[in-house]
């Protein structure tokens, strides 16, 4: 069927410039404009923003520290539907089903979840194949593992190294790597309960600096194309911006992707020994072209803190809120679930504020990208009002009014004045993620591209706008209209595919084995075991 979109404002900065046209896609993917042939169907969208479908970098929207969280806050639940009885998972709360059709909603068609630990990868494909809708893609973790640390300690050679990275990346369905903290969690489970860029694990002898950069070496000679996805040490805490700049500064030259910039944007001026280094970082970013990062902004109100960094969860405990709190000491990172308030308070104030500072003056946006950190500093749900907050300067101003002025004072957020164009929005949750990740089949509106559109009726109300779009499109099928479900389709989970060394595999066996005394089976899985017909769709490496 040859479907048009008639007279819509298109904002497709990868295509040419913003400017009223035709849009026309047939069998799910976008074509050029025919000559002399009749659309089957015509959606009229003059006076409506049209993008490509919106791409979540960073979202845990899957996995065992997502599910306990439910467990832990059914509470935080109760206002949702139970879904469908015929979907295979849990009924808790916020399900997954549910969440497919929330980023729907708001034309998000692509969302990646951050942080799967390889040995419960096939827990996670599971939960992510019963998210309707939306496509979605995970990345591996690496860097506390017992195997990777003890290669880098008997000084294994490169190739071995890279064979080990691949394997986990094949074995685990992945669309790349990240490393949480590295060597904290191992230090952690020998009693240390801090763990600086340098500080090296004991048992291993390797500093938290080396793990680092052994993965991003490794990442960029398989030519996985998303750069590795650090989560730097001492997030959260007053001079972690320190600890940021050290990672920005130890690129030398290869790509690095830093993680919810945000929660590293603390200095220690004031009284409270609490302060913004936003511009500082800025600073940073914008002079190395190998750094691209995400924010993880903080939005007001109940949410629940989830991290494999089972060190600063640990540490966490005694801010929880409601007071319950789960940490797992597992093998490899474990994890932590801290529920959080962020109030409008000195403290919580000054995280909004560093959020803003760092969207608004890192220059380039093909290298910041739109993250909540969902659910750490809010729900994605709140992308709308935070979509407003960046286009709108007196929309900050009138927020800011609200909070506290001794914090905003320590900021520079109020000097500031950008205001993001449609044009910015999209290069920064469509053009700028797909390339990030080496998708060249979304993020851009062109003649094979496949069609995940986004429509939304221009208004002065940004945050309504982006809530509730117009039409949806997903693979050319209308999945959205009026802010509202109205077709529901599987999407794919998007992962790459490097050839596992054979030798590489025997010793991986060998190793579970001995470790565990399991087969290696029981860590790896056939695609048959994702209920769904073609659950995957593959993504090629970078050559």
């Amino acid at each position: 069927m040859l479907i048009r979109l008639k007279g819509g404002e298109v904002v497709d900065p990868v295509n040419g410039k913003t400017a009223v046209q035709d849009l026309w896609f047939k069998g799910g993917v976008m074509v050029d404009p025919p000559t002399g042939a009749k659309a089957d169907r015509t959606h009229d969208v003059s006076g409506c923003i049209v993008m490509a479908g919106a791409i979540d970098i960073h979202s845990h929207i899957g996995g065992g520290n997502v599910n306990t969280a439910r467990l832990l806050l059914p509470e935080q639940h109760a206002a949702h539907m139970a879904r469908p009885a015929t979907t295979p998972l849990s009924n808790a709360g916020w399900s997954t089903f549910a969440t497919g059709c929330l980023y729907a909603q708001m034309g998000f068609t692509t969302v990646v979840e951050p942080a799967m630990n390889p040995a419960s990868a096939l827990h996670t494909h599971l939960e992510l194949a019963d998210i309707p809708i939306i496509d979605k893609a995970t990345l591996s973790i690496l860097g506390n593992d017992d195997f990777l640390l003890s290669m880098i300690r008997d000084k294994a050679s490169t190739a071995m190294i890279d064979d080990y990275v691949a394997w986990t990346v094949s074995s685990s369905r992945s669309l790349g790597v990240k490393v949480i903290n590295a060597g904290a969690a191992a230090a952690f489970k020998q009693n240390v309960r801090s763990f600086a860029f340098d500080d090296v694990v004991p048992a291993y002898g390797v500093s938290s600096r080396t793990i680092v950069k052994t993965l991003q070496a490794s990442v960029g000679r398989l030519g996985v194309p998303h750069p590795l996805h650090v989560h730097c040490n001492n997030l959260g805490i007053a001079g972690s911006a320190d600890t940021a700049a050290e990672t920005i500064n130890a690129t030398e030259g290869e790509k690095l992707h830093l993680a919810h910039l945000q929660f590293y944007g603390y200095g220690t001026e004031g009284k409270r020994k609490f302060s913004s280094e936003a511009a500082r970082l800025a600073s940073l970013v914008n002079g190395n072209p190998d750094v691209t990062i995400d924010i993880g902004q903080v939005m007001f109100g109940q949410t629940v803190t989830i991290s494999s960094d089972v060190t600063r969860q640990f540490s966490a405990i005694r801010n929880a809120s409601p007071k319950k709190t789960v940490i797992i000491d597992g093998d490899a990172n474990g994890g932590g679930i801290v529920p959080y308030r962020y109030k409008k308070d000195y403290y919580g104030s000054l995280q909004w504020a560093v959020g803003l500072e760092l969207f608004l003056l890192i220059t380039d946006p093909w290298r910041v990208f739109f993250t909540t950190d969902h659910p750490n500093g809010a729900p994605f749900t709140a992308y709308p009002d935070l979509f407003e907050l960046l286009m709108s300067a007196s929309a900050r101003d009138e927020k800011a009014t609200e909070l506290n002025a001794s914090a905003l004072e320590l900021t520079t957020l109020g000097s500031v004045r950008r205001e993001y164009t449609f044009d910015e929005i999209a290069i920064m949750t469509r053009s700028a993620p797909a390339k990030l990740l080496g998708l060249k089949d979304r993020g851009h509106l062109g003649a094979g591209a496949i069609a995940d559109i986004a429509v939304y009726r221009k208004g002065d109300d940004i945050a309504k706008m982006f809530r509730q779009a117009a039409l949806v499109f997903k693979n050319g099928d209308l999945v959205v209209e009026d802010g509202r479900v109205t077709h529901y389709r599987w999407g794919k989970t998007l992962r790459l595919n490097p050839p596992p060394d054979k030798a590489m595999v025997k010793r991986m066996n060998a190793y579970h084995e001995d470790r565990y005394g399991l087969s290696l089976d029981w860590f790896t899985f056939p695609d048959t075991a994702i209920a769904r017909e073609n659950p995957f769709a593959e993504v090629a490496c970078n050559s």
